[in-house]
């Protein structure tokens, strides 16, 4: 499989779980109606339930695809995804909704921690955060569509029918990674099925100082775009009043995260993950304190504008750190990329799924609890960062500007 094909595909698996969350987005309103959800914030659980059940779907198929191998622990998640589907796509109330968003969340893990793993397994270093980043611009292409398409469904029949389409996109990709998609772990490389296997690699992989560093930031900072995520419906379609309009503002945020995607993967390899990070952090944490003035003094809903325009800046440097982090995380642990990317993910996941359903449970219909909960995470993330060690090879090759 050529390396273009490769990005194309693993950022379409890696795309499941975004697309369960950003298609529903628009649809939230007409389900909390047929669900009976009373209060509107309550809908939020509707999406902070799939991080949920795929934190703890992380820990299965890491291990699992260092001993059956990559491929078959994408179909087993695969498959469990498709039965969250039907589930969701035939509930009556709220509880079996929940339960049906976990089963979808349990199988989407794998179609997280084993096109991570089959990346570490191809890739070192710098190339796999280029390679990553390459990712990550077309794997942007959901969060700027899915919404778009969950609104035509709309249009054309329920919120139900989106759950049909997510089924038969999965369909789509399980079969083109059956048919192209080479395996990357050699039989002679896969861990024995046993206890003390896995003991061992999770002990590796909690003593790795870099791999604990980096996942608390991922988590911290992924935390703050939870937050947003599960605030975006009501703060644009309802505080906003942008209706039917909503999925193109969404979307649109989308592409400042895609622009600095693609100048990462161009700039990584002569600059350096850590620089990159590190800069890209100062920047968010900058940019959320001048806003949190702003909002503070408002002391109301800012105008659409200057919202647009302050999260287009947040996810621009965003762009620059989901590749690299997670890059930085694995720097050490190609050996045991399965169960360290099991153990780093279910950890980033579900401390993320905690804080954003913090930060989301505080939505007042302004944006001081979205910009405050990015200027402090990103303080912290600045500060968990700064006390790692550099690695050897990331000391830039041009001098800064």
């Amino acid at each position: 499989m050529r390396q273009g094909e490769f990005v194309a595909l693993m950022a379409l698996l890696m795309s499941f779980v975004a697309l369960s969350i950003d298609a529903m987005l628009p649809a939230l309103g007409q389900m909390s109606v047929s669900l009976g959800i009373q209060q509107a914030n309550d809908a939020q659980i509707v999406i902070t339930s799939i991080f949920a059940g795929m934190g703890l779907g992380l820990v299965v198929f890491g291990p699992l695809s260092d001993i059956r191998g990559r491929k078959p622990a994408l179909y087993a998640g695969v498959l469990i995804f498709l039965v969250g589907c039907v589930i969701s796509r035939f509930a009556g109330s709220l509880e079996v909704m929940l339960a049906g968003r976990l089963l979808q969340g349990f199988g989407a893990a794998a179609s997280r921690v084993v096109p991570l793993a089959m990346i570490r397994d191809r890739f070192d270093g710098r190339m796999m955060a280029r390679i990553m980043s390459s990712i990550m611009m077309v794997f942007l292409l959901v969060p700027a569509l899915a919404p778009m398409l969950g609104q035509l469904i709309l249009k054309v029949g329920t919120w139900r029918d989106i759950f049909t389409v997510m089924i038969l996109l999965a369909g789509v990709a399980v079969t083109w990674f059956a048919l192209r998609a080479p395996e990357t772990l050699s039989r002679e490389n896969r861990r024995a099925l046993s206890f003390a296997s896995l003991l061992d690699g999770a002990k590796e992989t909690v003593r790795d100082g870099p791999a604990r560093g980096y996942t608390l930031t991922a988590g911290l900072i992924f935390g703050a775009f939870v937050g947003y995520l599960v605030s975006a419906q009501q703060l644009f379609q309802v505080q906003y009043g942008l209706g039917e309009a909503f999925p193109l503002a969404f979307g649109g945020l989308a592409l400042p995260m895609g622009v600095s995607s693609f100048l990462n993967a161009r700039w990584v390899e002569s600059r350096g993950m850590v620089w990159m990070t590190t800069r890209a952090l100062v920047a968010l944490s900058s940019s959320s304190f001048v806003f949190l003035m702003v909002v503070l003094q408002l002391g109301e809903l800012p105008p659409l504008f200057a919202t647009v325009a302050y999260l287009g800046v947040t996810l621009f440097c965003m762009g620059f750190m989901f590749g690299n982090i997670n890059a930085l995380a694995m720097q050490n642990l190609k050996h045991v990329a399965g169960i360290a990317n099991s153990i780093m993910s279910a950890s980033q996941t579900v401390l993320a799924a905690m804080i954003g359903g913090f930060i989301g449970s505080r939505f007042d219909g302004t944006m001081l609890p979205i910009t405050l909960g990015f200027f402090v995470l990103s303080v912290a993330s600045l500060a968990v960062v700064s006390r790692i060690a550099e690695p050897p090879d990331e000391k830039p090759e041009v001098e800064e500007a």
